[in-house]
């Protein structure tokens, strides 16, 4: 059963701007879920497009969050790209969550939200604590909005507290960090496998 995955980056920075450890770690992932047959169709930096402040899918003329949440509902699999500022996610990975309030109230004749039988995995990296608790944040808000969260569901790297090193410098990937990559990559194509196939029924 082919599985496709797409992925957020919600990084502060455009892709112009400077090189990207969350795109980085959305890579380990990705090269995890190749071994499950999982194709990253396309990663996304938010901060790229004029997504609009709010909490409907459709914000106006100018908003891009409509486009956007089209391609990640077409996907099996969302990988939730953030990097950890002030101890917590990124206002931009907040922006995304609030969008996906509006799946609350899009539901079908069955109650399901757009995002039943979907599966969510967060890809965290950051140069101080809070890797745990940006994910309760992440995993918390994604659930609400009818993801479906997979044991072992985020692959993160913290560096050392006051250190400069970023993830996307780093000489050597971490051991642990592969190893969990394979982990929540396993995982998620596992689950997202059984509900492609065994939707839930509402």
């Amino acid at each position: 059963m082919a599985l496709s995955a797409i992925a957020l980056n919600c990084s502060l920075c455009k892709t112009r701007s400077r090189k990207s450890s969350t795109d980085a770690m959305i890579g380990v992932l990705a090269e995890a879920f190749a071994v499950h047959d999982v194709a990253l169709t396309e990663t996304i930096r938010i901060a790229d497009h004029d997504v609009a402040w709010g909490v409907t899918s459709d914000e106006g003329p100018d908003d891009a969050w409509p486009a956007i949440r089209e391609k990640i509902l077409a996907h099996d699999i969302l990988i939730f790209g953030t990097p950890i500022w002030m101890g917590q996610a990124s206002s931009v990975a907040k922006l995304v969550l609030e969008r996906m309030d509006a799946f609350l109230s899009e539901t079908d004749e069955a109650g399901r939200m757009p995002s039943y039988s979907k599966v969510a995995v967060a890809a965290i990296v950051g140069n101080e604590d809070g890797a745990h608790w940006a994910s309760s944040q992440i995993f918390q808000s994604l659930n609400d909005t009818g993801w479906t969260i997979p044991a072992v569901a985020a692959c993160y790297w913290v560096g050392e507290a006051m250190g400069s090193v970023d993830f996307v410098d780093l000489e050597h990937r971490p051991r642990k960090v592969s190893e969990t990559a394979k982990m929540v990559a396993a995982n998620a194509a596992h689950l997202a496998k059984l509900l492609k196939g065994s939707p839930y029924p509402g």
